[in-house]
């Protein structure tokens, strides 16, 4: 296996998405729902995720929109691509969920019903945002999640230990492949607002550790922070082949954002 199919063989499996598209009509033929009761919006996506929501929201496939994100690993960056493309946008001091929010505002004039501001990780992002439903009121028996490629499949999982009684469906916020050209990988038509290469595999490397069911990891016989999944052998070679050919590291916790 070359470098670059690794790399998009272990984007696959972090980014899966349960919808062809974000339309009535494919979730009607593909999930039976004329409309999801949520939809959770993460705010550690790039900003075409961003565009996605937007889409979602014009399309009316959910009953309840939610922005999720307080400060935490991505924020930086974030604030970073709107001071970029946005300069009349001041993102300084403000939470994911309000940049997200602000984004929508300026680009197409919508918003989310909802804001969760406090969280700085996956499992925060989970439980502050179930809180948050719970106090105002809305009960759900689906949800629809949205976040950041490299981190949806961990997104579904933590939500999947606190809410395995649900229909909980994946819609990664962007999907993106690399190619090799004269011993550099590229984007194929990068989504707005995508992470630098290193940080994107930085990102993608930090996932397969997390994910694992054992001691080091994030599932039940570890630090227990989501449900348990299944690695695929063909993931793990990925994560593997890719770790050796860059020389990249998996993504550190920062315990700065730890809940």
């Amino acid at each position: 296996m070359i470098l670059s199919q690794a790399v998009n063989q272990l984007a696959q499996f972090c980014g899966p998405r349960d919808l062809s598209s974000l339309t009535k009509q494919a979730l009607q033929t593909e999930q039976g729902l004329e409309q999801v009761d949520v939809l959770a919006f993460f705010g550690g996506s790039i900003l075409a995720g961003g565009d996605q929501l937007a889409e979602a929201i014009r399309n009316k496939i959910a009953k309840t929109y939610v922005i999720v994100g307080g400060a935490g690993h991505t924020t930086d960056g974030l604030r970073q691509q709107v001071r970029d493309h946005f300069p009349q946008l001041d993102p300084s001091g403000l939470t994911e969920a309000e940049i997200f929010q602000a984004y929508l505002e300026q680009k197409y004039g919508l918003s989310a019903d909802l804001l969760e501001t406090q969280s700085t990780n996956c499992g925060n992002n989970v439980t502050f945002l179930l809180d948050l439903l719970a106090e105002k009121g809305i009960d759900f028996q689906s949800i629809l999640l949205m976040q950041d490629a490299t981190m949806q499949r961990r997104m579904w999982a933590t939500m999947k230990k606190y809410a395995a009684d649900k229909l909980l469906l994946n819609y990664a916020s962007y999907q993106v492949t690399v190619k090799e050209e004269n011993g550099q990988l590229h984007f194929d038509n990068a989504p707005f607002g995508m992470w630098g290469m290193d940080c994107y595999l930085s990102l993608l490397l930090g996932e397969i550790p997390r994910l694992r069911d054992d001691e080091e990891g994030y599932g039940p016989r570890g630090a227990n922070y989501l449900a348990h999944i299944d690695i695929p052998e063909e993931a793990q070679a990925s994560y593997q082949l890719v770790q050796e050919k860059t020389g990249l590291t998996s993504r550190k916790a920062n315990p700065k954002y730890a809940g």
